[in-house]
């Protein structure tokens, strides 16, 4: 693959099996399953998907609910595997994908601190040494001995934020996830985006916030139900999109 190519996804196609028939209990199901009763009905979330991003450009994911964005992010996370095509990447993720993700509820936040960058393969001595930087950012200094399963989703993902782009990733992966915090602090995130695209790290960006999404990133991808529908120059194609959403 090319060096200056960070993420190349081609002709990827991922397949979910979805119960076909209505089951009313946990029991019933478990049942039918052993039982090989169960009849299953192929879900494509995402078909034939291909796009290439090169370091450094920073890319918004858009599309309706359900139109297969968050399955697209898992499977450049590794989350998830494709049922045909390839996805290479050329770098180190840093993936806001699911609020909490990376964090044990039971722990403090000083503790998961430390737990989040061992997920995301630093050392202790790299998070003792950024560890002010991250309480700073997520404005979060009064509640560092509270377990995160008392934490609001806000503080939740000011603290996932903060964490995952203190580390300088090669490649920047947010879904969603600042759509939980206030407006100040959504600002704050955005221009730490800025920041991070700056210094040449690789975006991919989904939002509902189609201006966010204008304002960060230089390249879109728009999918619906699975497929793509355009890509290319993120005004064009943000463009289209919005205007497919009023007829």
């Amino acid at each position: 693959m090319d060096e200056n190519i960070a993420i190349q996804v081609k002709d990827v196609t991922v397949r979910f099996n979805m119960a076909s028939e209505r089951i009313d209990n946990l029991k019933e199901y478990f049942v039918k399953l052993m039982k090989r009763e169960l009849m299953f009905q192929e879900f494509l979330a995402l078909k034939d998907v291909s796009f290439t991003v090169k370091k450094g450009e920073a890319w918004g994911i858009v599309g309706t609910n359900g139109s297969g964005k968050s399955t697209l992010l898992k499977l450049i996370c590794g989350i998830l595997k494709p049922y045909k095509g390839e996805v290479y990447i050329n770098g180190n993720i840093a993936p806001l994908i699911e609020l909490g993700a990376g964090f044990d509820g039971d722990l403090t936040a000083r503790e998961n601190i430390f737990l989040n960058g061992a997920v995301l393969g630093f050392s202790k001595k790299y998070m003792q040494e950024h560890f002010d930087e991250i309480v700073e950012f997520a404005e979060l200094q009064d509640f560092l001995d509270m377990p995160i399963k008392n934490y609001s989703s806000g503080m939740a993902a000011r603290l996932g934020f903060s964490i995952a782009t203190v580390v300088k990733p090669e490649i920047l992966i947010v879904d969603e996830v600042l759509s939980v915090g206030d407006y100040a602090f959504q600002q704050k995130c955005e221009k730490r985006m800025h920041e991070l695209l700056g210094n040449g790290t690789t975006l991919l960006y989904v939002s509902h916030s189609i201006d966010s999404v204008k304002d960060i990133c230089d390249h879109a991808l728009w999918i619906d139900h699975g497929a793509e529908k355009a890509q290319g120059n993120v005004e064009l194609v943000a463009d289209k999109y919005m205007q497919s959403l009023v007829r």
